[in-house]
């Protein structure tokens, strides 16, 4: 059954050897059965994705509303947007069920979300960011095995119980489980050895360069790859005006081969193969082809969802070299486990740890890999 309380107080951080679940039920076989109206918390391609699952499972969305303030008058899928307020006090705060359908890492937000799931029950489901695998509770039952496989590879207790906080947050939708599921940048950086070469794999406006020049500032080389046209420019802006580091900028998509993908043109951080609107051909280029048998000591990847084809594409590299990895594993619902392993199999002397930035959904949600004798 889903736990509603707003917090869950009986957790400790150090979790063992077994995960624990807490759920017998996810959150869409729950909705199925609850006798309160159901209300959605934003509008757009998340909300899209949430009544498409809503509508297989036979639930029904009564209304949709905005923050206080942020009301215009707009409709979606038929209905008035209406306000925060006037949802409270059409229903009652007590008969609704709220389904957020946007995400956010900013302070002020994430704060009015644990105002919201203070005030109704309030659930933020997950929905893949890319493909179509739905994180419920019959998919967790298939990989059961492999879920258990890799909380066993798990270095520490932190990274234990950012895993058991996750899966847990996964399927019941419940955002009490992220609140102290988190990390720092300073603890994530303090896992990565020296760094004198690195590869950032999806490199945006060269953001993530810039990181790393602040912790590491002995490094002198960045193979940075960025598809999206308008990223690429400001990567390659920023590039020419760095005068610390070398930063060799690609126009291309990490990938396992030498290929031309079909691209969103979006613009935004979460332009990739596999987003939906707009589209436009890119290159698409292998690490390992680009390194030309050179190795490097760092290699970042957030590929939106590329992540498995872009771990490939630098397997000699990683064979090879053993570099410190930090790879996103929340764009697909298998990218959990299926990541970890595919590491795991490219090079067995892995340390692996995860680690999560403050964000709803369970977004920011990284995976460090690093040789025992780089720590």
């Amino acid at each position: 059954m889903i736990i509603h309380s707003n917090c869950i107080t009986n957790r400790k951080k150090s979790q063992g050897v077994y995960m624990k679940i807490y759920h017998s039920e996810d959150l869409w076989t729950y909705l199925q059965k609850a006798n309160k109206t159901v209300v959605m918390y934003g509008m757009g391609n998340g909300a899209d994705k949430i009544l498409n699952i809503c509508d297989r499972y036979g639930i029904e969305v009564a209304d949709f509303f905005a923050s206080d303030g942020f009301v215009r008058g707009h409709s979606f899928h038929g209905k008035t947007v209406i306000s925060y307020s006037d949802v409270k006090a059409k229903y009652g705060a007590e008969n609704i069920i709220v389904l957020l359908s946007f995400a956010s890492s900013l302070p002020d937000v994430l704060a009015l979300f644990d105002k919201v799931d203070s005030e109704c029950e309030m659930y933020a489901p997950d929905v893949p960011v890319c493909g179509s695998t739905l994180f419920n509770m019959e998919f967790f039952n298939a990989h059961k095995s492999e879920f258990e496989q890799v909380y066993g590879m798990l270095a520490d207790e932190e990274s234990k119980f950012i895993f058991e906080s996750v899966v847990n947050y996964k399927l019941s939708g419940k955002i009490s489980y992220l609140r102290d599921a988190v990390s720092s940048r300073d603890g994530v950086w303090s896992l990565l050895g020296e760094i004198s070469a690195a590869a950032d794999l999806g490199a945006y406006n060269g953001d993530t360069v810039r990181e790393l020049k602040k912790y590491r500032p002995e490094a002198k080389k960045v193979i940075a790859f960025e598809p999206d046209r308008r990223n690429f420019k400001k990567l390659s802006d920023y590039a020419l005006a760095e005068t610390d580091i070398k930063v060799e900028a690609i126009n291309a998509a990490a990938w396992n081969c030498e290929t031309t993908l079909t691209f969103a043109d979006s613009g935004s951080r979460n332009s990739g193969a596999f987003a939906k609107g707009k589209t436009v051909e890119v290159s698409a280029l292998s690490l390992d082809s680009v390194l030309d048998g050179e190795g490097v000591d760092y290699i970042k990847y957030d590929v939106e969802g590329a992540e498995k084809e872009a771990l490939e594409g630098s397997r000699k590299a990683i064979e090879k070299y053993s570099p410190a990895l930090l790879v996103s594993v929340y764009h697909r619902s298998e990218d959990m486990f299926a990541l970890p392993l595919q590491i795991k199999d490219m090079n067995p002397d892995y340390k692996f740890y995860l680690r999560r930035y403050p964000y709803v959904p369970a977004w920011d949600l990284n995976l460090i890999c690093v040789e025992e004798r780089q720590l």
